[in-house]
């Protein structure tokens, strides 16, 4: 193990180095620490037995997210969400069919009150071992927990805890007035859900915290009647006071912004410690004893700057940090001659990791709660970045929560249908069809919900409670009737079901979705296509198209394809490089836009159109993306929304595209069929004169390198078509070159050996 640990720990180190510039020696220390706990924590499991902690799929998700959702706080409020909060199932049965040689004791750990059945009859007591006597056998553990989600650990030579057990949530037995039991045909197993950071029986599921490591500020000022304390960079964790003494108290005020952390009456988030001789209470009423001097903050924060006041009888030495993360290893990488582009790379990388936490969240400082509609794009960037297929898995459950369903995911209508193409991407990404046959009837169950609200047209539009949301827009924008992107994102989430009936073995369901899809499909372009405006309407009200155009349905319907090249070619001309068209100008629908226009081929286009908005928040002074950036802003203006001068997030997991962007349209990698069996690389420079970057796949990964006259592949794993462009007859190291229409090119790449080609 030691081997395996230093010989990959080495190859990391170098790799690093190569990496370095400006913006990552700031980080450097703190990743190299980062890198050997998680390289140590994968040869831990990977040389540990197959044993994990295991629970009712869903149910430690929906309760590790309530924890989370519900740390939000407003100047020192509590603010919970506003949706629906769900809990876990309080009493669960987990079973195991067992075939012994010969007797095996297992050790037990549960979290929880639990009994166990063998064959039907219950044992005594709550023990922490058991033998399990030779021959077949029925093990039943049923656990009740009201407070954290019943989990079991079992260890044992053959008999441990896995994917492989069986729970439910209600076993429907009963026994007769005769004493006979019944027949518990009708309960309903599920697969037992169970993670990679729970392998051991003292790492129980509801004790986990994400790790933290010290962080030192980079600058003390005095300013006013206190201290701005500067950290650098955007970061999150909790305030350490060193040295603390007296009796009195301090306020402390935190900013992204120094003007933020500067203004006491309307930043975002604070703190308020009251010390007396014996003991710290902090707002939340927590109470610390005095016992050391030293004094971390229960609360953990978002933010660069922190402002502090204090009464003349309290004193401190020092001010520093215990930053909270989440250990990623950073698997995907792009580097090219624009150190600009390179930047925004590094800087959308760090949004990331700020804001993938327990749970894939969108902002750190303001709501820090999981959106779906946020969600899907972190996933898309993960893929290109993480990959991290469990944190994906564990908020598409949190975001659906139980039944009965009582409105659409986040009350957004827009947002349910992210949920269904979130899994689509899933799937696509990652070919675990295991998830989705676990997370199908749940997805049947919000289906019927949304098509218990369609209209007599079989289209959705707002109903009482309904927020549909769109987008942040700086103009108006009509929510009323059918909305063309509604139609469409609705279409493709019918199409999504059928594709998951299918995975899921419900071929009756897969019927019914593909004839859903089919119908609305038909219906989109004679409803909303306006052939005088060259693009498909915003709205319809009553029949009737409205005359307003907007970017969203359009640019969905390009790379969904869900209209002819031809109207593909009239809506890049008539709306998405059409100034006069409302402009987007969150990064959360230029998401979208820009892969539009890289679907028809636009990558020299959009790569200025990056540079001006990811590379100008990079000029305004950004250390990680925003929520929304407009050029026209100037100053304070960058930091104020919803009516408030610190409102904006200066640091959202949707401002991180270029990501995603950079990976699938200019490496031009991306997964033609699920899991990566089989990919596509379609490479595009885009004014660049040369880049390289990794794109990882489920089990390995795919490198590329390209500039000007060759092309550089690896993949370690599938196979696909390498499609490229060149004015004469290319050459290539491995494999035939095939000629496609026009100037195209195609060649094969499987096996691992890189594979080189010329080309002009």
């Amino acid at each position: 193990m030691t081997r395996y640990k230093n010989k990959y720990f080495t190859s990391i180190i170098s790799k690093n180095r190569l990496e370095l510039n400006s913006y990552s020696r700031l980080n450097y220390l703190n990743k190299m620490k980062r890198t050997l706990f998680l390289l140590t924590f994968t040869a831990m499991t990977l040389f540990s037995s197959a044993q994990s902690w295991i629970w009712y799929p869903g149910d430690y998700e929906i309760w590790l997210g309530n924890e989370m959702n519900n740390r939000r706080t407003e100047r020192g409020a509590f603010f919970p969400h506003f949706w629906k909060m769900d809990s876990h199932y309080v009493l669960v049965e987990f079973s195991k069919k067992i075939d012994l040689a010969a007797a095996e004791e297992i050790e037990i750990s549960v979290e929880g009150k639990f009994n166990i059945k063998l064959d039907g009859k219950l044992q005594f007591g709550m023990p922490t071992k058991f033998t399990l006597p030779a021959g077949k056998h029925s093990l039943n553990i049923k656990v009740w927990n009201q407070a954290t989600p019943p989990t079991i650990f079992v260890k044992g030579k053959t008999v441990n805890t896995d994917a492989s057990w069986k729970v439910t949530y209600e076993d429907k037995e009963w026994i007769d007035e005769s004493g006979k039991a019944s027949d518990t045909s009708a309960t309903i197993y599920m697969d037992a859900a169970t993670s990679d950071s729970f392998k051991s029986a003292d790492t129980s599921p509801s004790k986990y915290k994400l790790p933290t490591e010290p962080m030192a500020a980079v600058k003390r000022e005095k300013k006013n009647d206190g201290e701005l304390i500067d950290f650098g960079k955007e970061t999150f964790g909790f305030i350490k006071l060193q040295g603390l003494k007296g009796t009195g108290k301090v306020h402390m005020y935190y900013g992204e912004s120094p003007e933020e952390a500067l203004d006491t009456k309307f930043c975002e988030t604070l703190d308020r410690l009251s010390l007396d001789a014996s003991s710290v209470t902090d707002e939340a009423r927590n109470v610390t004893s005095k016992s050391e001097d030293n004094y971390t903050l229960g609360n953990n924060k978002a933010f660069r700057y922190v402002y502090i006041t204090k009464d003349a009888g309290v004193s401190y030495a020092d001010v520093s940090m215990l930053y909270e993360y989440k250990p990623e290893v950073q698997k995907g990488s792009f580097r090219c001659n624009d150190e600009e582009v390179n930047r925004m790379w590094e800087v959308g990388a760090y949004t990331m990791q700020l804001t993938t936490r327990e749970f894939f969240i969108d902002g750190i400082k303001r709501d820090r709660w999981t959106w779906s509609g946020d969600a899907i794009q972190s996933y898309l960037m993960n893929y290109y970045l993480f990959f991290d297929a469990e944190t994906v898995k564990k908020t598409i459950w949190l975001l659906r929560g139980k039944d009965p369903v009582t409105s659409h995911t986040n009350t957004i209508m827009d947002y349910t249908f992210y949920w269904f193409l979130s899994i689509y991407d899933y799937y696509k990404f990652t070919g675990d069809t295991h998830f989705i046959q676990q997370v199908y009837p749940r997805m049947q169950s919000m289906m019927d919900y949304v098509l218990g609200r369609t209209n007599k047209n079989g289209m959705v539009e707002g109903q009482t409670g309904d927020w549909v949301f769109v987008d942040w827009a700086d103009g108006y924008m009509d929510k009323h009737g059918e909305l063309s992107y509604e139609q469409v994102l609705f279409c493709k989430s019918l199409e999504t079901m059928a594709l998951c009936a299918d995975l899921a073995k419900n071929s009756a369901d897969k019927a019914k979705y593909d004839d859903l899809a089919t119908a609305l499909r038909s219906k989109l372009e004679p409803a909303f296509w306006n052939e005088t405006k060259k693009a498909l309407v915003h709205n319809r009200f009553d029949g009737k198209q409205q005359e307003q155009i907007t970017r969203y349905s359009n640019m969905f319907a390009v790379f969904f394809n869900y209209l002819s090249p031809e109207k593909q070619q009239l809506i890049k001309k008539s709306v998405l490089m059409n100034d006069s068209v409302m402009k987007i100008s969150t990064p959360y629908m230029r998401f979208y836009e820009l892969e539009a226009l890289c679907a028809m081929g636009e990558q020299k286009a959009v790569m200025k159109e990056m540079k001006d908005y990811w590379g100008g928040m990079i000029r305004e002074g950004a250390t990680s993306f925003w929520e929304k950036y407009n050029t026209i802003d100037k100053g304070t203006q960058h930091l104020a929304m919803y009516g408030r001068p610190y409102g904006k997030s200066l640091c959202h997991a949707w401002g991180a595209s270029p990501i995603y962007l950079l990976g699938k349209y200019y490496l031009g990698i991306q997964p033609v069929k699920a899991g990566y069996s089989e990919f596509a690389i379609a490479p595009n420079l885009g004014g660049m004169k040369w880049m390289e970057g990794t794109v990882p796949t489920p089990k390995g990964e795919i490198k590329l390198y390209m500039n000007e006259k060759n092309i550089k592949v690896t993949a370690t794993e599938g196979k696909g078509y390498l499609t490229f462009v060149s004015k004469s007859k290319p050459k290539a190291s491995k494999g035939l070159v095939e000629k496609l229409e026009g100037n195209k090119y195609r060649l094969l790449i499987e096996g691992k050996e890189e594979v080189v080609v010329s080309y002009k």
